[in-house]
């Protein structure tokens, strides 16, 4: 492969900024599908690999690109795992309101009571050289966490003001700067797996 472009199948431009911090030492140029006018791929699998798989073929077939597709959720011990891949629409399926402030007093009111806060932000990356591709290439990052009893901080987004890395003693991934963020997270993580794989396999 001559040109370093991947196309990106998400329209969620924080996770896009993110994703394009992590490949600038590989000097890859990250395009987000939206741009292309590619709609969203329906997500209807309860393992992230499954739907990142399905994503990444979507978003290959109708661009011709190579295709990146990230799926990623929190996974909380206590609950079986649970929000995982509906991490997104946590609250949203349960009829307890709609994005992130939602999910995170849903998510502290299922655990109201409960010792054992373990918790993880897992991600799964798929790379296809195109929608065929019999060989992806697939990264996981887990980052251990603990859930908290209330949110602190104001950054991030997602689940970030109500988990704490794991050993930490204050603050919360909210409270985290990017660099900070980004050196340790699950993506960060999976991302550094992914960028072996693709100076070994794409000889990027």
């Amino acid at each position: 492969m001559s040109a370093k472009r991947l196309l990106l199948a998400s329209n969620n431009a924080k996770k896009l900024t993110e994703l394009r911090a992590l490949l600038v030492p590989l000097g890859v140029e990250l395009l987000a599908q939206g741009d292309l006018a590619i709609a969203e791929a329906a997500e209807p699998f309860d393992t992230f690999l499954e739907n990142a798989l399905a994503k990444a073929r979507h978003a290959a077939h109708a661009s011709g690109l190579p295709t990146l597709a990230d799926d990623s959720g929190l996974c909380v011990d206590a609950l079986g795992g649970e929000p995982g891949v509906r991490s997104s629409r946590f609250a949203r399926d349960a009829r307890q309101g709609e994005g992130d402030a939602d999910n995170n007093r849903w998510l502290l009111q299922r655990l109201h009571g409960q010792a054992q806060r373990e918790a993880a932000f897992v991600c799964v990356l798929v790379a296809l050289r195109h929608a065929a591709d019999p060989e992806p290439l697939v990264a996981t990052g887990r980052w251990p966490l603990s859930v908290l009893d209330a949110a602190q901080g104001g950054g991030g987004f997602g689940y970030d003001p109500i988990v704490r890395p794991r050993g930490a003693s204050a603050g919360s991934v909210a409270t985290l700067t990017e660099a900070e963020k980004n050196a340790h997270s699950h993506r960060a993580l999976a991302m550094r797996q992914l960028v072996a794989q693709l100076h070994e396999r794409w000889h990027w």
